[in-house]
């Protein structure tokens, strides 16, 4: 039997990290589809059918007559709802749950595009502007102060335990942390209460694989960004999936 849930990603990014840790938190069968950015598969007409706005991820549940959701956090939200049968990492009072949208909002509009601005003005714009990367540094550390303040309160965003509101975050956090921040910065000084919740989430087992699982797709732009590894460096040491991928697109050539 085919594995009920398609997830389609790429080999780099940061919004189906959260897809895969929440996935494997709940022990789901799932594909994966990885897309090639250099070939512009995510721009093909057949991927736009199903989204139309041609970014990853894109999830297909083939149990629920084969329904499309794309954006992450919609996703996140409609895999919790429909296979958290046992509200592993939802919440069920009406204003938690209320509160956990909020969360899932704020990570959406302020996280995601602030670092992601930073990640494209440090690695990606053809121009040098110092100025742009001051300033969404900024924005990241006043966002980090947000966090660390409601954190010096309570040890999780939502609910007391656990949920899909901190799975959200955990992967451009710790994208920032590593690669967007001065290298002089430390969280555990600056933002210590922030600092605790991210070193709890990066202790759960299924954000040790999902981290493990990037590191072997990311043959593209973040690796040799900011590592310096290049995709033929890559394809001389990889492993697992990543191999298996390669010798494909090898077969493919040929």
């Amino acid at each position: 039997m085919s594995a009920p849930l398609t997830l389609y990603l790429a080999e780099s990014g940061l919004n189906w990290f959260k897809l895969v840790v929440l996935m494997e938190e709940l022990g789901l069968e799932y594909n994966e589809v990885i897309l090639d950015f250099a070939k512009e598969e995510h721009k093909t007409e057949e991927y736009r059918k199903l989204n139309p706005n041609g970014r990853i991820p894109t999830l297909v549940d083939h149990s629920n007559n084969d329904e499309v959701i794309w954006e992450s956090n919609a996703i996140l939200k409609y895999i919790a709802e429909r296979y958290d049968t046992e509200k592993k990492l939802l919440v069920t009072d009406e204003k938690e749950k209320a509160n956990l949208d909020t969360w899932l909002f704020y990570q959406a509009s302020h996280q995601g595009p602030t670092f992601g601005n930073c990640q494209w003005f440090m690695f990606y714009h053809t121009e040098k502007l110092p100025s742009a990367v001051l300033r969404f540094q900024g924005e990241i550390k006043r966002i980090f102060g947000v966090l660390n303040d409601v954190l010096s309160k309570k040890k999780w965003l939502v609910g007391n335990k656990c949920t899909i509101a901190d799975l959200a975050f955990v992967k451009y956090n710790d994208y920032a942390i590593h690669h967007l921040l001065p290298t002089d910065f430390n969280v555990e000084r600056e933002f210590p209460h922030l600092a605790a919740w991210h070193n709890a989430l990066m202790d759960r087992p299924t954000i040790k694989y999902a981290f493990q699982h990037m590191d072997e797709l990311d043959v593209g732009r973040e690796r040799q960004h900011v590592t310096g590894v290049t995709h033929s460096e890559f394809a001389r040491n990889a492993t697992g999936v990543a191999r298996r991928g390669i010798a494909a697109e090898a077969a493919k050539a040929g």
